[in-house]
């Protein structure tokens, strides 16, 4: 019976697998309650129907634009100040402990990200979006990923590094996308659609549609045909 109605309840929001009859009832009715304090959290704190783990800060909440059934797991930090709006799309699942930082210095005003329908993050993600990050649809990666979509300039030996200013070329992440754990992408990066990106790489490059990439810098090691 508890089975059944967790399987309708994943088949409304958009999850069209089936649940393994090995899983046990206890782990299925764990699984119930604590969405049900996820969901009020969520809405108390944001009015929206949003799953909010325990010990979740959303600053300038009001530049974050929720879709529907959006997971934020525990001790996670959303930085909403940003210039363009925060958007996470239905059914986007963002790892425990895992942080966005949007603007990261007062010298200049961050970009922010995009996250498409049912693209989810692991545990650990760090969204360095001062220069802008899209991720599209369908887009699924591992544990302590990532982003830094800005970079050091570097070229004038008389000035201090850190007096040279940022270069911001964003970092565009395509459509049904597998991502391994531990990957870094750094700005100016572009990952096409249908593609993988094996675990550890560092992505710096253009990459095209059905690609599989690894390797530091990363590398197409085959294509999907």
């Amino acid at each position: 019976m508890i089975k059944d109605i967790f399987q309708k309840l994943l088949n409304k929001s958009g999850k069209n697998y089936q649940i393994d009859p090995k899983i046990p009832q206890g782990l299925i009715v764990s699984i119930l309650i604590r969405r049900c304090f996820m969901l009020a959290r969520g809405i108390f704190k944001t009015g929206n129907k949003v799953f909010l783990g325990p010990n979740v800060i959303l600053y300038n909440r009001k530049n974050i634009q929720f879709g529907k059934n959006v997971t934020i797991d525990k001790n996670c930090i959303l930085d909403g100040y940003s210039e363009d709006k925060i958007t996470l799309g239905d059914g986007v699942k963002i790892g425990a402990y895992s942080s966005l930082s949007s603007t990261s210095h007062m010298s200049k005003y961050g970009k922010g990200l995009k996250m498409g329908n049912n693209s989810a993050v692991g545990q650990f993600t760090e969204f360095g979006a001062s220069g802008g990050i899209e991720i599209g649809n369908d887009v699924i990666m591992g544990s302590y990923v990532s982003f830094h979509s800005e970079n050091h300039n570097f070229d004038d030996p008389s000035k201090l590094i850190r007096e040279q200013g940022v270069t911001s070329k964003s970092i565009k992440i395509g459509n049904n996308i597998w991502v391994g754990a531990k990957v870094t992408f750094l700005d100016g990066c572009q990952v096409g659609d249908n593609s993988v990106v094996a675990a550890g790489a560092v992505v710096n490059g253009i990459y095209p549609p059905n690609s599989v990439i690894g390797g530091i810098p990363a590398k197409i090691i085959k294509t999907i045909h």
